[in-house]
């Protein structure tokens, strides 16, 4: 069970396998492993001994991050992730980030952005499309209609509660859809970071 894996100069965090979403370009649909990490398909979910336990196999020294990203929505574990990042932070001043579809707001029933502040970092948010239509059918969310404004809704409040914010989309979507996505981030004060798929 790989809870810790690397990638370049960073360390990703593999905490749950949940996700509220079932996106048409998901790389779970595609195989089992992210360059070489081993199998990313939890056993059952790490508790927070287990995952301290992992930390002492890494000497943080070696990276320039700490992402809590791998199989599965990280914030869907939130007090997890709150209480690894603080963890984290006493062992060495490194960066830490996680990249969410941006939903936990509609997970938890209530603002989440506010208990990220002073503990994460930076946060990267799945925009994934310009539109309400085009979200619902690229990311196929089990919270429906309502959750690309709950996303973007989530964006805003993170810009208060987090020093480091962006999107991103997957070049799934057509350019004059990435065009538009742009025209939103922006009209947000957020950057949007396009990922390309292999």
């Amino acid at each position: 069970m790989n809870i810790l894996y690397e990638i370049e100069d960073s360390l990703y965090v593999n905490i749950t396998n949940q996700c509220p979403c079932r996106c048409v370009f998901c790389i779970r649909n595609e195989g089992e492993e992210i360059n070489n990490s081993g199998s990313l398909w939890l056993e059952h979910e790490p508790n927070i001994d287990e995952i301290k336990e992992e930390f002492k196999s890494y000497n943080l020294k070696d990276f320039s991050e700490v992402v809590f990203c791998g199989y599965g929505e990280p914030l869907v574990r939130i007090n997890e992730v709150i209480e690894i990042a603080k963890f984290i932070k006493e062992k060495e001043n490194i960066k830490v980030r996680v990249n969410t579809n941006g939903l936990s707001d509609l997970v938890h029933e209530k603002n989440t952005s506010i208990m990220l502040k002073d503990v994460i970092d930076s946060i990267s948010i799945s925009l994934n499309a310009p539109n309400k239509e085009l979200y619902t059918k690229v990311t196929r969310p089990k919270f429906g209609d309502i959750s690309f404004d709950s996303m973007l809704n989530f964006a805003k409040e993170c810009k208060k509660n987090v020093k480091e914010v962006a999107f991103s989309v997957v070049d799934e979507i057509s350019q004059e859809e990435i065009k538009q996505s742009y025209e939103i981030a922006n009209s947000i004060g957020i950057k949007l970071k396009v990922r390309y798929k292999a």
